[in-house]
């Protein structure tokens, strides 16, 4: 799709949000997208589907666009859904709620465009809106990106003048400061509880603390400067997490998020931040957000799925509701800028030389180790360092050895048969028929060319592995100390199999998967080749895809396993 005026993205938004119009409660203040469950009830889900569509809606209306259907529908629901007498009023919120989330999206909503949202409300509507969005105030909340939603809406509610608790906000920046890293980097809470860095860095905290700098900037200075220092750094550090073919790195959690991913770009635009120059921004959200609509993301009637590259449940988390993949729209920020805003004609650019070069780069302070390969894939050797709470597939979205953005990778159906834990990039020890991968490091050392990791995938069985960056892929060394006999299957990557020119074999010690635009070698030092035929729909990218392995006997003892995994990609 061609994007590049602001004509160009209004279109898009409206891709994303016309087919929701009929969806709507006849008081507006509920949307009903689908029937899947999550841990919170019936009408908190359809409030968060209301309310995530304002992340591109109040832009567009501060940006002067006109969508009077949306401003008609959010007019009322606003009013019904605080109004306790409503028969659509979304509910009382309790400590950890997930209506908290979503009043992130109202407080921005206010702050960005008060006229559409806050003023045509009657006085005791607005009342009722914020004695709702005060709840916030009065009930705990999880240490992580959560305390940045109370931050903004006290915000929203100071600046129409309504009863806030700005100490508490302040306490609360002051908390989400302490798990600051380095180079732009934060932990999503504590270090200690949750030390992976993801896509919370770009979309979450990275995002709010953009706004923060804007919306508070004359009242917190000091702070909003701070973080617009650290948004340059971080930005200069995520581009690395784009291939030049639009995709971004499959790591980590709530992946359903989509084209969120450069959000954190749209959101420093707007905020006349440039941490890459600002054709090289446009060109990373043009590419990934055209990326994402070559894939079937949208169901028959242009409703969003839960899913990653298709429709997909087993890659779910424990909260991804069908209003949750419209998180994503914050990417639509960009609509909140001026009609004469050079964004809207400036040429995409490609990402600098520097950042595509093949080679290796370190990221300590996201505990990764990124490498670019001489045909442009990108591959990320992870930890597997992350916190031990798990909303869902967290083994999967961590505890791979690589990512790549060409391959993407796989979420596990069970663990009770190797095809349906579908394991790419792990060693897989199979047990009495179950499946046991590395779940946690015990400890692990980021060095300048390679990863090295210490973990236990069972009781007995103790595995070092040392991860070593080549030409075209990398070496895996494993030495394994174990107390009972078992088989590992070291696994390369997943590839389609479904695709023009697929075929696969394994022979001797080693295991090759191809189809016409890709190829996925695994080499032993010994072993025996072996083939996973995945269980469908556990890829992320792909529904059916064949897993090229190496098969090991494990003895009672130590043994020193040696794989060579290559690729290659159109």
């Amino acid at each position: 799709m061609k994007l590049h005026t602001k004509s160009d993205f209004t279109a898009l938004m409206h891709r994303f949000l016309d087919p929701l119009l009929p969806l709507y409660s006849e008081g507006g203040a509920r949307l009903h997208l689908g029937d899947t469950g999550v841990t919170y009830p019936g009408r908190t889900i359809e409030m968060e589907a209301f309310s995530r569509p304002l992340w591109a809606l109040a832009p567009f209306w501060t940006g002067g666009g006109r969508a009077d259907d949306f401003l008609r529908i959010y007019r009322k629901g606003l009013a019904s859904g605080t109004d306790p007498e409503s028969p659509e009023y979304w509910g009382d919120p309790n400590d950890y709620d997930q209506l908290f989330v979503e009043m992130a999206a109202l407080a921005c909503a206010i702050l960005e465009t008060p006229e559409s949202v806050w003023e045509p409300l009657t006085d005791a509507e607005k009342a009722n809106l914020a004695k709702w969005l005060d709840t916030i105030n009065h009930h705990d909340l999880p240490g992580c990106n959560w305390l940045l939603f109370r931050v903004l809406v006290n915000l929203a509610l100071d600046s129409v003048g309504m009863p806030c608790d700005m100490a508490r906000a302040a306490a609360d920046m002051a908390e989400v400061d302490k798990w600051y890293v380095a180079d732009g980097w934060y932990s999503d809470g504590p270090a200690d509880i949750k030390p992976q860095k993801d896509y919370y860095n770009p979309w979450a905290i990275q995002y709010y603390t953009v706004l923060y700098s804007v919306f508070a900037a004359k009242s917190d200075p000091a702070r909003a400067a701070l973080y617009r220092d650290r948004v340059t750094k971080f930005g200069q550090q995520f581009a690395r997490w784009f291939d030049e073919n639009g995709a971004a790195l499959p790591f980590g959690r709530s992946l359903t998020y989509r084209i969120g991913q450069s959000a954190f770009y749209s959101a420093c635009i707007w905020a006349g931040l440039e941490p890459l120059p600002l054709p090289v921004m446009k060109g990373i959200i043009v590419r990934n957000l055209n990326w994402w609509l070559a894939r079937p993301i949208f169901d028959r009637d242009g409703v969003l799925t839960i899913g990653y590259g298709y429709p997909q449940q087993y890659m779910a988390e424990q909260y991804n509701a069908p209003g949750s993949p419209y998180w994503g729209l914050k990417v639509f920020l960009l609509l909140a800028l001026p009609d004469d805003h050079p964004f809207w004609t400036a040429e995409a650019a490609p990402l600098p030389v520097e950042l595509t070069r093949a080679g290796v780069t370190g990221q300590p302070s996201a505990d990764l180790l990124l490498q670019r390969l001489p045909d442009g894939q990108l591959n990320a050797y992870s930890p597997a360092n992350y916190e031990k709470d798990d909303h869902g597939q967290f083994v999967e979205k961590y505890g791979k050895f690589v990512y790549n953005t060409r391959f993407g990778f796989s979420a596990s159906r069970s663990y009770v048969q190797l095809e349906q834990a579908a394991p790419d990039s792990m060693l897989a020890f199979v047990i009495d028929g179950w499946t046991f991968v590395r779940r946690h490091s015990d400890r692990f050392v980021l060095m300048g060319d390679r990863l090295l990791s210490e973990w236990r995938p069972f009781p007995g069985i103790k595995v070092t592995t040392e991860l070593v960056p080549t030409k075209w892929g990398h070496v895996r060394n494993h030495t394994v100390e174990s107390t009972i006999a078992c088989t590992a299957y070291d696994c390369g990557f997943a590839v389609p199999k479904f695709a023009a020119g697929f075929a696969a074999a394994a022979n001797g010690t080693g295991a090759e998967a191809h189809n016409d635009t890709c190829r996925c070698t695994v080499q032993g030092r010994g072993g025996e080749g072996f083939l996973v035929n995945a269980y469908p729909n556990t890829n992320l990218y792909d529904p059916n895809t064949v897993i090229p392995a190496v098969r090991y006997d494990v003895p009672v003892g130590t043994s020193v396993f040696t794989t060579t995994v290559e690729s290659r990609h159109e």
